[in-house]
């Protein structure tokens, strides 16, 4: 697939791994619509994007008039849609309030699923693509990340489903899966906890490499790492034997935690 010329849509523009996206599709010679909430570090990042026509949409895609702030600025051709926006909250389930947890399905599942009802026409139109951005917890149910894989599972059987919906059309469904990335979205206590696990952290710039690849192919789905994809694998076909090696996990899964909530209270 060449994203040349081509009118992309990303979400969560300014986080990390959007940011390092930008860059690579911009470079890439996309035109981008970035979206975030903050207008500030929009303006930042179109101020240093290489290429011309990109534009910028402060909205929040957790509100109906945040995709309808969205949906205003595709009014044009509109050639793709990267559903990379997402949020966590790392904890044990007893220690996340009820706002957290509805603002994790709202972010992650929800909102990529109602963008993508509401520019299904020009995507059709173009016989443009997709691209959920997912996470290896959207196939291995982990501890400390209930809500949030729950959401990211979710994610994932939706966009599977939409792909087989969408078959007798031009649109492509693609679903991508990045494992622990150096973002501001980790903090203190998971980046040393992937440290104790001996789980391996890769850069922003990685991840981006790795979508652009994916979207070269142009179909399918894609994750990020050999012994994470084994493990999936191992998951969907033996449960019970990931199950005995997170339990041997969870007293340090748990301690991280429960030190993170206290810090936070």
């Amino acid at each position: 697939m060449n994203i040349s010329g081509k009118s992309l849509l990303l979400t969560g523009a300014t986080g990390g791994i959007g940011t390092a996206l930008a860059h690579r599709l911009a470079g890439e010679g996309a035109r981008l619509i970035l979206v975030s909430r903050n207008q500030y570090s929009l303006d930042n990042l179109l101020a240093r994007l290489p290429g011309e026509g990109h534009t910028v949409v402060s909205a929040d895609i957790g509100t109906f008039e945040g995709r309808q702030k969205i949906v205003s600025a595709c009014q044009g051709q509109l050639d793709g849609l990267i559903n990379n926006a997402g949020i966590n909250s790392f904890g044990m389930l007893e220690t996340l309030d009820e706002s957290q947890l509805h603002q994790m399905f709202e972010i992650n599942a929800m909102a990529p699923i109602l963008l993508i009802r509401d520019l299904l026409y020009p995507l059709t139109k173009s016989a443009g693509f997709v691209v959920n951005v997912g996470s290896g917890f959207g196939s291995i149910g982990f501890p400390g990340y209930c809500a949030y894989s729950a959401s990211k599972f979710a994610l994932r059987g939706f966009t599977e489903a939409l792909r087989r919906e969408l078959a007798d059309t031009a649109v492509s469904v693609l679903y991508f899966a990045p494992r622990a990335t150096d973002t501001a979205m980790n903090p203190p206590e998971v980046v040393e906890l992937n440290k104790e696990l001996g789980n391996t952290t890769d850069s922003p710039k990685r991840v981006a490499d790795e979508l652009l690849a994916l979207l070269k192919k142009g179909k399918g789905n894609r994750a990020i790492g050999l012994p994470e994809r084994f493990f999936a694998r191992l998951n969907a076909l033996f449960p019970s034997l990931v199950d005995g090696a997170l339990a041997k996990q969870l007293p340090a899964i748990r301690r991280r935690a429960l030190a993170g909530t206290e810090q936070r209270t």
